[in-house]
């Protein structure tokens, strides 16, 4: 999903994607949600919000979600999925 950096991602490279995705999220599910690095340069720096999250997120495969709430591997695996489905590329803006 390398190619995600750049903001877009070929309907062709949708389906390794997809895999990529599905091996991240189960190797998040091994770190539990206090062992989250919110700074890379700085590992103990804590979010925004600290240590007062949703008691609904047991690891971090479920850590993070969008500004509206939706857990955000499964809206990249959607937006992943609708574009291996219909052949169009994903852009992220």
């Amino acid at each position: 999903m390398r190619h995600l950096y750049t903001g877009s991602l070929n309907a062709d490279l949708a389906e390794p994607a997809i895999r990529e995705l599905a091996n991240a999220r189960e190797e998040l599910r091994a770190f539990p949600p206090e062992q989250v690095i919110w700074d890379l340069e700085d590992p103990a720096a804590l979010p925004p919000w600290g240590v007062n999250i949703s008691a609904d997120i047991a690891d971090l495969a479920s850590y993070f979600v969008t500004s509206d709430g939706l857990d955000l591997i499964t809206v990249l695996h959607d937006a992943l999925a609708a574009s291996q489905h219909s052949g169009q590329p994903i852009r992220i803006e």
